[in-house]
């Protein structure tokens, strides 16, 4: 039986912020249980919902020195869905009223955490083959391991993996504040170790001295080894790219099941869309006070309202966009200016546009369900889930061709009836507007090339279970078959 952690600042049910807490909830149940003992590590926020804490049971706790202080550390537990959940808590470090604050709290939090989750494993006695890491908050993680821990025969075979879930987060701060925090040696502030431009980086660290270095999705692998998508780092991924590659997320099936879905209007599946999906648009239309119409071509925008997912491109041509023949239904928050944008074209064409300027997790089904079209045109990707989720809903994604999109959508091919979405290569507003053009060609001129679009779509598989597999493979090359 190999033995697994995940080590990671979110993870649903019990708290997310964004994909990475899907990633770390999901797949750990999706693993083959008779070869993969799979289980996660993380914080005790207080901001977790009641219900999540009243689940844990206290197991130990024990004093830990982080630098020059001594730090308590609680270790509490659940099992959720077969998983096994540990969780660290430390008040001083784990209160406020969310997961991350202030990047200078956050970088002492989570040389905390980091130390803390490997301290806590002799004393719950567990011992794993690989400790898998998320992302910069754990970063650390792999430089304990070559580090203080590396002493210990407990520690001395155990192999590190991180995966990078979006480069652009680093944890970065000074580095006499880190090298203060975290107790490591000068010599680990190094250009080719945790030092990057003057200031100490918790993410580098985590590449430089992890043993396999994921990202998710093949695509974005690639292109963060270029200056434009690399962050300042693409020198060192080109270095660490004989060690680097790049495993697709999924999406949870049974929770984003048409067939099923509580949240929307009318269930449906692959053989009955035609008739059924519909029902789920006149519900929407009428729901959020657009025209009622079962021919108008409706696009549908779930997001963060962010410059990274293309929100400059639709401002620039949302006046375009909307003398033709469509509706737009956005939902998200995000930047100001984008989120007032929408507020105004809502205002100025109503009954064309409807703006959902918050976040709710039933409205997000029932646009997945109820839009001929899903809008994804971002600047990079490194995964992305929503094009996944319209996939499955049979809601055709028009996106641009980076990262992750890249990978999960394969473009219409008019000539030989392939594809399962419509993709634009270049960051350029017009080249956007142009395959929404033909998308809403298709849709209303050839209405059987368009089903068919959905009958691939729909029948792709981007569950958990097949980026399960390959990480098992990772994990068997990585421990030696």
């Amino acid at each position: 039986m190999k033995k697994i952690l995940f080590v990671a600042s979110e993870g649903v049910p019990f708290i997310k912020t964004g994909g990475l807490a899907d990633v770390v909830g999901s797949l750990p149940k999706c693993f083959d249980r008779e070869k993969y003992d799979c289980r996660v590590i993380l914080p005790k926020y207080m901001c977790m919902k009641q219900e999540w804490k009243d689940r844990m049971s206290y197991l130990t706790h024990f004093y830990m020195d982080l630098s020059w202080r001594s730090q308590y550390v609680g270790i509490l537990e659940t099992v959720y869905d077969g998983v096994h959940f540990y969780f660290i808590d430390n008040e001083y470090y784990f209160a406020g009223p969310k997961p991350y604050g202030n990047i200078y709290q956050d970088v002492e939090k989570f040389a905390f955490f980091s130390k803390a989750a490997l301290s806590a494993l002799p004393v719950i006695g567990f011992q794993p083959d690989i400790i898998h890491c998320h992302d910069w908050q754990t970063g650390l993680v792999p430089v304990y391991l070559k580090d203080k821990f590396h002493d210990g025969d407990f520690f001395r075979s155990m192999k590190s993996i991180i995966t990078i879930h979006n480069l652009k987060f680093q944890g970065v701060w000074d580095m006499k504040t880190i090298q203060d925090i975290t107790g490591l040696d000068k010599s680990y502030f190094a250009p080719d170790k945790l030092e990057a431009y003057g200031d100490a980086n918790y993410l580098k660290g985590g590449i430089v001295y992890a043993d396999w270095v994921t990202t998710v999705s093949k695509t974005y692998a690639d292109e963060i080894k270029t200056p434009f998508y690399g962050e300042r780092l693409d020198g060192l991924m080109k270095a660490r790219a004989n060690c680097l590659s790049g495993i697709v997320n999924g999406i949870d099936y049974e929770e984003y099941n048409p067939e099923t879905d509580k949240f929307i209007e009318k269930n449906y599946n692959a053989k009955n869309f035609r008739k059924e999906k519909i029902k789920n648009k006149r519900a929407l239309q009428k729901e959020l006070g657009l025209e009622q119409d079962d021919r108008k071509f409706m696009i549908g925008i779930v997001s963060r309202l962010t410059d990274q997912k293309g929100f400059d491109l639709i401002a620039y041509m949302m006046d375009e966009l909307c003398q033709l023949d469509v509706q737009f239904v956005v939902l998200g928050t995000g930047e100001e200016r984008y989120e007032n944008m929408f507020r105004h074209f809502a205002w100025k064409y109503q009954g064309k546009v409807a703006a959902c300027i918050y976040y709710s997790e039933a409205m997000s089904h029932k646009i997945y369900a109820s839009c001929d079209a899903f809008l994804m045109p971002s600047l990079f990707e490194p995964c992305g889930l929503s094009q996944l989720m319209s996939l499955r809903y049979g809601t055709v994604p028009v996106v641009r061709e980076t990262g992750g999109l890249r990978d999960t959508v394969q473009p219409y091919n008019e000539y030989d009836s392939t594809g399962t979405g419509f993709s634009f290569a270049n960051y350029n507003a017009h080249e956007m507007l142009n395959t929404i053009k033909y998308a809403m060609d298709v849709y209303y001129v050839h209405k059987r090339e368009w089903n068919k679009l959905i009958d691939r779509g729909m029948a792709v598989d981007f569950s958990w279970k097949a980026s399960a597999e390959e990480y098992e493979k990772l994990y068997d090359q990585l421990l030696g078959g």
